[in-house]
């Protein structure tokens, strides 16, 4: 299990891929039947070893990790209701059967919090057509009031809902810089990240930011269940990009709020830069990502001559 630290820099939990038998991304993203209860322990079960719980292994074993029974009798509950738990079959787990398959399963507290989600779903409902995100105003105030530091306003689907012209310069200066503005047309990162080669290239260490993100994107989608703008875009990237619907098929979740970007920018070369993902209360999950740079660093100074270049 990854430590505070690990967790702290934005590199979600590396798990085995799922057996090739298991439904693809774009069909549990959008079916409603789907059961990603079922999936996501599968998943969480394949990832921890006998050996990491103190269990002694014997024979051969067809599973990676643990076995269900052994689960059940780590949680303290029968084989019999994890089994059903887990084909779908029981609904509304009990906070304290939650909390002792956490345990069992090592979950860090993003996972944790995405197992109640999933052992406690909202009643459903029909995915509705929601209206184009509005930017929030005071965002965009801020966005303006920092033009030395690369910043995005980010809507929950990851749509890009307004950048200023150092973030636009630094991450998408391929793209028209009034893009934001017209809610048809607007820049989606994930869409940038995985189809997009220009910003592929920008991501030195692509692999790592592709994980991250797909695993936010699964904890953001959980939470909006009945978005169907968001379910549509989960189901386009699993059918167009196949590194998105292996990363998806993972199930990984993380809340990532900070962490570390490595950029090579084609203007200015490396920069190594922090980001802040700032949540913004009552916006039905926009948030605003800032990069900042070490004082003193080399990444400092190619901000700096980005930025001059916007002036001339």
């Amino acid at each position: 299990m990854p430590s505070r630290a690990e967790r702290h820099v934005g590199r979600p939990t590396e798990r085995p891929a799922p057996p090739a038998g298991q439904r693809s991304g774009a069909r549990q993203a959008a079916s409603p039947g789907t059961n990603e209860l079922g999936d996501f322990l599968r998943t969480r079960r394949d990832a921890v070893t006998p050996a990491d719980v103190g269990l002694t292994a014997w024979g051969d074993r067809r599973v990676p990790g643990l076995r269900r029974e052994e689960l059940a009798q780590l949680a303290g509950i029968s084989v019999n209701y994890y089994t059903r738990l887990e084909q779908g079959q029981s609904v509304n787990a009990g906070d304290s059967i939650v909390e002792s398959l956490a345990r069992a399963l090592r979950l860090d507290d993003d996972e944790q919090a995405h197992l109640f989600a999933l052992a406690r779903p909202a009643p459903a409902r029909r995915r509705r057509a929601a209206p184009a995100e509005r930017p929030s105003t005071g965002a965009v105030r801020l966005l303006d009031s920092m033009p030395d530091v690369p910043a995005l306003l980010l809507g929950r689907r990851n749509d890009i809902l307004a950048w200023n012209p150092l973030g636009h310069a630094l991450l998408a200066s391929h793209l028209d810089v009034a893009a934001p503005s017209a809610p048809a047309g607007r820049p989606n990162q994930m869409r940038l990240l995985f189809l997009d080669p220009h910003t592929r290239e920008l991501y030195r260490r692509w692999d790592d930011e592709a994980a991250l993100a797909v695993a936010s994107l699964r904890y953001t989608a959980v939470q909006h269940h009945d978005d169907r703008a968001l379910a549509e875009l989960i189901g386009e990237l699993s059918m167009h990009s196949p590194e998105f619907a292996r990363l998806w098929a993972r199930h990984d979740v993380r809340q990532c709020s900070s962490g570390t970007k490595h950029l090579h920018h084609p203007v200015v070369g490396d920069l190594q830069l922090d980001f802040e993902a700032l949540h913004l209360p009552d916006t039905h999950g926009q948030r605003l990502l800032t990069h900042t740079a070490a004082r003193g660093s080399g990444s400092e100074s190619a901000l700096r001559l980005l930025a001059r270049g916007l002036a001339v």
